[in-house]
């Protein structure tokens, strides 16, 4: 099994989606498919259907944070039957406008609270907010969060690998020295592998991302750390399935 703990398959085009779907069902991939607000967690939901490879996340991501601080009341009745949270979090380092920090703080402190009450994982995007973010899941209590494409300061990631988080370790392991590093740094049984898909290697290369390449990111991690290719894979499908709370076998 292989493992893509961070990806929007409603993002893919639908010329895409077919083969994306088949790679999801050739290579066994247990898919995270994280949404950006409620349309989008339907369209994932309409895209998963029944396959049990996929599961759906309920979120709203911080780009689109102030557009949902006053309709947080239309996502309640989608809560209880998420498995996880994702996309949620703050940015403050691609959102130039600070006026909308607040409405950030307030949708991601929605979720987090949420996540406290029905004891659900949380998949984070952190960028430039890591110490706040650090903050907010320690005042709320969290126990499973998934860490997805860090990329920020050495302190805060210490503490968030310090309190158990799993980390996401993507396409730009291919390209950057400094996610090289982290990667190395990151506990085997805290790993996790993505995609981001389809525009975490188009950010990179102009190419969009499908699921076989996580196999190019298992084999670079392996490089990376010295570690067996196959014990890396099973290690990652453990943790995946034990932060999800699933089954050893789908």
């Amino acid at each position: 099994m292989l493992v893509d703990a961070h990806t929007h398959l409603d993002h893919y085009e639908p010329g895409q989606l077919p083969e994306v779907l088949a790679e999801i069902d050739r290579l066994d991939v247990l898919t995270l498919a994280n949404s950006l607000h409620l349309d989008s967690y339907r369209r994932n939901l309409e895209i998963a259907r029944d396959n049990p490879r996929i599961v759906v996340g309920l979120g709203v991501h911080p780009w689109h944070a102030a557009a949902w601080v006053e309709r947080l009341a239309e996502l309640e009745p989608y809560l209880a039957a998420a498995p996880f949270f994702g996309e949620i979090g703050l940015d403050f380092h691609w959102v130039e406008e600070p006026a909308t920090y607040p409405a950030q703080r307030e949708v991601f402190d929605f979720f987090l609270a949420a996540a406290r009450e029905l004891d659900r994982p949380v998949n984070l995007h952190t960028k430039g907010a890591e110490a706040e973010i650090l903050a907010r899941l320690d005042h709320f209590g969290i126990r499973r969060a998934i860490i997805h494409w860090y990329s920020g300061p050495l302190d805060p990631f210490t503490a968030l690998v310090e309190r158990g988080y799993a980390f996401t370790v993507g396409v730009e392991v291919l390209h950057s020295d400094a996610i090289r590093e982290l990667a190395r740094r990151i506990p085997l049984d805290q790993l996790l592998t993505e995609t981001d898909g389809p525009t975490g290697l188009a950010w990179l290369t102009g190419e969009p991302g499908y699921p076989h390449h996580l196999v190019d990111v298992l084999a670079e991690l392996a490089r990376l750390r010295g570690e067996r290719e196959e014990i890396l894979q099973e290690a990652v499908a453990q943790n995946a399935q034990r932060l999800l709370g699933l089954s050893a076998h789908l």
